[in-house]
């Protein structure tokens, strides 16, 4: 079994299973349409898992991933359950800031993206917080059904 002292926000097996059970409501932030990057990967990933998923980057707003249009600001994805992070660690501020402000439950934050400051005011707002992670591989991982 993963043992959760490994990972860096502390998260246990069972509260990463029930997230990616639970949610339905996605926002991909950073998502590309660029099929060679991994936010494009992991959209269409989520996509086909059943979850209802929106793009979020406002240099691709009105342009389609996936057959979903994708939105210029978080905003533009509410209502929504988690937002996923596919920003440099020190871009995932701003939308750790927006999600707390939409009511998101959970704030995800993609492998090699870690801000210990944002995670911090997320958490102290209600959010349950992943960082340093990717659904793909957790899913995979825990060997999750579809939606």
């Amino acid at each position: 079994m993963h043992d959760p002292a490994m990972s860096i926000d502390g998260q246990s097996d069972g509260t990463i299973r029930a997230i990616l059970t639970d949610t339905r409501r996605i926002a991909v932030v950073g998502a590309s349409d660029k099929p060679w990057r991994p936010s494009y990967g992991v959209f269409g990933f989520l996509l086909a898992r059943g979850y209802d998923v929106t793009p979020v980057n406002p240099l691709l707003a009105g342009r389609t991933i996936h057959g979903r249009t994708v939105v210029a600001r978080l905003e533009d994805a509410a209502p929504l359950e988690m937002v996923d992070i596919f920003r440099a660690s020190a871009n995932a501020g701003a939308a750790v800031d927006a999600a707390i402000r939409l009511g998101a439950r959970i704030v995800w934050m993609q492998l090699g993206v870690i801000d210990e400051a944002a995670t911090e005011w997320a958490r102290a707002a209600g959010i349950t917080v992943v960082m340093d992670r990717c659904p793909v591989i957790e899913v995979r991982r825990l060997g999750l059904a579809r939606h």
